[in-house]
């Protein structure tokens, strides 16, 4: 047995609480005490991976190193903690329920009658022991997706029980998220619905070590009393997680709560040393006190659910504090753009970015928003398909070719400037097929994005199925949209620049995936930088 210490993170009373933060937070605070931290995510929907899961629903699908589309929560732990996940850090239930019945399939189980106990959960408790076996880590951290009492949940809350029982309360223990609601009308904090939660836990075999109380308002002293009293936890075991101003604001109330004390006294830990989070209180500091602001406008088709966008959203907060500058984001639904409404909509903005999607709606706006940034010289940045859109737009408007476009988009197309990976066109299955994962890519020496990024070698994670048809690529070189990054094994076109316009790039990959607050990425860096100098130049 691997001698890591085990933290299990459960929800109770409704979904959204924020257990992703929550243990993104300790993890930090043990991470700055000097101890090796990760993070793994148990998600207890059916599906094996989110890459086919609707953004409305669950939000971004998030990219690890190793090409696992996993849970957005995964791109909470990596800024945060500033480590790379994997595959192994998000299971689904689909995931483990496919893995028990490949096994059976083989003949693994010889005949036996294959059951929820135990082999599913003790396919998860194997899931949940793999990281720890690599010797790497001090801490595991394993958030148990939605809430105590869903059906969906119980398999996963029943292999805490056991891991509980197998390892000893010295090296495993539950902290339980709960909500303590105010009711306006009585003008008090009611407990009753954490008791009911704890209790529901319980009844499955579980204690929790710790409750932390997501809340509006302070938890009195009294009230504190109260639920360590009927919920059987310690009282100096019940923290108070009020709302916060930002969420990297949340590490440091944990600590002022002392979170990771009490994590440490419950496992017997002795303390390597009082937290050292200087860096991350100069980084608080220059996201709160900002010297100049932008207006950057994020042109996307999800935008009436910013969490599709999720990882985008805290890279402009990253690098807009590594600028001393806040950046307002001005969500922009790409079906509202056309010929008349562009100049109104996108007018007044610094820089405009066009998001990464799938699918034909909204096609035609970022179109038009990527016409008027390049003839407008607004600083643009266009992400996976908003790289493919900037390379539609300009076969279109500067080389004349009117029916260029994607065969995504139009499979008819005469002129299909961004066609199907050929590796793409023979498979079938949707799940987990895409180019995933992180890939080298050539920049050419004196090109802008060589100067962003200090280097001519980089490794950044995708995700897509189509790609620039370099069957056009000398034409639109020629009239002045350069390929300055490629990718040495495929030829793949990853990176387009434009001559003779201030800031102009479109990236293939994700570099939103890569940045965190401790290294912003420096493509969104320097874009905020390059919105903040278009905005002085507009204001002489």
């Amino acid at each position: 047995m691997s001698s890591a210490k085990y933290i299990f993170v459960t929800g109770g009373v409704t979904s959204s609480l924020g257990k992703g933060i929550i243990s993104s937070s300790l993890g930090k605070l043990l991470q700055a005490r000097g101890f090796s931290v990760t993070i793994q995510k148990f998600d207890p929907y059916i599906n094996i991976d989110p890459g086919t899961l609707n953004p409305y629903e669950h939000g971004e699908c998030f990219v690890t190193d190793d090409g696992a589309e996993a849970d957005l929560d995964l791109g909470h732990y990596e800024r945060f903690l500033n480590i790379r996940t994997s595959q192994a850090n998000n299971i689904t239930t689909g995931r483990i329920y496919n893995n028990v019945i490949t096994k059976e399939r083989k003949g693994e189980y010889l005949g036996k009658t294959v059951q929820v106990v135990p082999h599913i959960t003790d396919e998860i408790k194997r899931n949940i022991y793999l990281l720890g076996e690599s010797g790497q880590y001090d801490f595991i951290i394993t958030e148990i997706g939605g809430s105590v009492g869903d059906i969906e949940s119980l398999p996963f809350v029943e292999a805490v029980r056991q891991v509980r029982w197998d390892l000893g309360a010295n090296n495993a223990l539950v902290i339980h998220l709960t909500l303590i609601p105010y009711l306006k009308a009585a003008k008090e904090l009611k407990t009753k619905p954490t008791q009911h939660s704890v209790k529901e836990l319980l009844s499955y075999g579980i204690q929790p070590d710790i409750l932390v109380c997501r809340t509006e308002h302070p938890l009195p002293a009294e009230l504190r009393k109260k639920l360590a009293l009927f919920c059987n936890v310690q009282l100096n075991s019940v923290i108070e997680a009020m709302d916060a101003e930002t969420i990297y604001d949340v590490p440091l109330l944990m600590k002022k709560e002392k979170l990771d004390e009490r994590v440490l006294a419950k496992l017997k830990v002795s303390t390597k040393q009082e937290p050292d989070l200087d860096q991350w209180k100069s980084f608080l500091g220059k996201l709160k006190n900002p010297v100049d602001e932008v207006t950057i406008g994020l042109v996307g088709k999800y935008v009436s659910l910013p969490d599709a966008y999720k990882s985008i959203a805290e890279s402009f907060i990253h690098a807009g504090a590594q600028n001393d500058c806040k950046v307002h984001l001005k969500w922009i639904s790409s079906e509202d753009i056309s010929k008349d409404t562009v100049a109104s909509i996108l007018g007044d903005l610094d820089a405009v970015l066009v998001a990464p999607g799938f699918g034909e709606r909204g096609l035609e706006g970022k179109i038009e928003a990527i016409r008027f940034v390049r003839e407008n010289k607004v600083p643009f940045l266009g992400i996976c398909l908003g790289m493919q859109c900037a390379v539609v737009e300009f076969a279109r408007h500067v080389l004349g070719l009117a029916d260029a476009s994607s065969t995504e988009l139009n499979p008819k197309s005469k002129h299909p400037v961004i066609d199907m990976m050929a590796e793409q066109k023979r498979i079938t299955t949707k799940g987990g097929t895409m180019r995933l994962g992180s890939y080298t890519c050539k920049l050419k020496k004196g090109s802008k994005a060589a100067a962003i990024y200090g280097d001519t070698t980089i490794e950044e994670r995708h995700r897509h199925r189509y790609e620039f048809n370099n069957e056009y690529l000398e034409q639109i070189e020629e009239a002045g949209l350069k390929a300055v990054g490629v990718n040495p094994e495929s030829g793949l076109v990853e990176v387009v620049e434009l001559k003779d316009h201030p800031w102009f790039l479109g990236v293939q990959y994700h570099p939103e995936l890569k940045s965190t607050v401790l290294n912003p990425h420096p493509l969104f860096v320097k874009f905020v930088g390059a919105a903040l100098a278009s905005r002085k130049k507009s204001q002489l």
